[in-house]
This record gives structure tokens, C-alpha cells and sequence, in this order.
């Protein structure tokens, strides 16, 4: 009778183990979706432990406000090169993305309805991280998919990336014409609103 009572007993402390493991795995899903919707953001450098926006804090990575943008050239999907100091005495919204992110797809329309708008003033340039996209033909097909016609350099070695302290995407820094950085960068997806505001006061 013991042995029934006693095997009985450890058969629920088991069955309770197991549920108990349950929903606290359900529940440690459920948080790290929300934190994935809350930052809308995705990490680009291959640390699975990091959660979009949390990777750092903004204010120690990349390019400072009030610096000069580094200067780089790079080959474009149209087999061109393609150099920023170039675009010195235009405002310049300089935009990393890939093609597997979401926020990015998002905000792109936005970004060329903008670019045709406001291309006399303002040029937008959206750098594909390559070297993390699943394909060079991936972001070709996505370009053509949907006719953006701004500048797309391609960062097939992930320099440039590095250099302006991407991690995560998309990462948007806004550029006036004296080639320095005048405006904090932006981690997330951009609203034409948003260009607007931010374009208007560069210099």
C-alpha cells in the first residue's frame, strides 16, 4: 500500500515538473516576441543572445553626430561605383538594409516616394549589407520587384557596415551638405513624415 501511495506521489511531482517546465517555456516565448515587436529592429551581427535595440545603447555605436561621415566606394546593383563624398553639397539620407528585413521592406516605399519627391535636395542611399543577405540575386530581385531607383551600393564585404557601426537594421543616418552627420542616427523603419522633419534640418 506504501509503495502505491509513495510511486502515486512521485508520478504527480513529475506530471507537475513537466507543466510547470511548460509554461514556463510558453511563457519565455511569448516575452521574447514582444520584445521582438516592441524594437521592430534585427541584429546583424550573429550574437543569437542579443535583442534588436538592445544590442547597445545609441550613444556608443557608430557615427557621432556632429562628425564627418566616413567617406566609402562601392559598386551599385547597376554595375557603377558609387562614392559619398560625391554627393558633397547635397543632403544625404544614408540607409543600411537587407532584403530578409521585415522593417526595412516596410519602410522603402516611403523612402522612394520621398527620393522622387524631394531627389533636387535630398538623395536617399540605401546600402545593402550583402555580405548578410541571402543572395546578391536576392537583392536584385527585390530591387526589380518593386523599382526603387535610388542609389543601392552593395557592402559585399561588410566594411562599411562596420565602419558606421551597424547592428542592427535598419540603421538610417541623415547627412547634410557639408558631409557631416547632423542629426542623431535612427535604429528602426522611417515614416516620410519623419524624412521630412529630419531633412528640413540638415544644413
Amino acid at each position: 500500500m506504501f509503495k502505491k501511495i509513495f510511486g502515486l506521489t512521485m508520478l504527480l511531482v513529475l506530471i507537475g515538473i513537466v507543466i510547470g517546465n511548460f509554461i514556463d517555456h510558453r511563457n519565455e516565448n511569448k516575452t521574447n516576441e514582444t520584445e521582438d515587436s516592441d524594437t521592430y529592429l534585427y541584429d546583424v551581427t550573429g550574437d543569437t543572445n542579443v535583442k534588436g535595440g538592445a544590442i547597445a545603447p545609441a550613444e556608443s555605436v557608430g557615427i557621432e553626430q556632429g562628425k564627418l561621415a566616413p567617406d566609402f566606394e562601392l559598386d551599385t546593383l547597376d554595375g557603377e561605383q558609387f562614392k559619398l563624398s560625391d554627393l558633397q553639397g547635397k543632403k544625404v539620407i544614408l540607409n543600411f538594409w537587407a532584403t530578409w528585413c521585415p522593417p526595412c521592406r516596410e519602410e522603402m516605399p516611403g523612402m522612394q516616394q520621398y527620393y522622387e519627391e524631394n531627389q533636387d535636395e535630398v538623395v536617399v542611399v540605401a546600402v545593402n549589407l550583402t555580405d548578410k543577405d541571402t543572395s546578391e540575386q536576392a537583392v536584385r530581385n527585390f530591387i526589380d520587384e518593386y523599382g526603387f531607383t535610388y542609389p543601392i551600393p552593395l557592402d559585399r564585404d561588410g566594411d562599411i557596415a562596420k565602419e558606421y557601426g551597424v547592428i542592427v537594421v535598419p540603421t538610417t543616418y541623415f547627412i547634410g551638405t557639408d558631409g557631416i552627420v547632423q542629426q542623431p542616427r535612427v535604429a528602426g523603419p522611417l515614416e516620410y513624415d519623419y524624412m521630412t522633419e529630419m531633412v528640413n534640418a540638415l544644413n
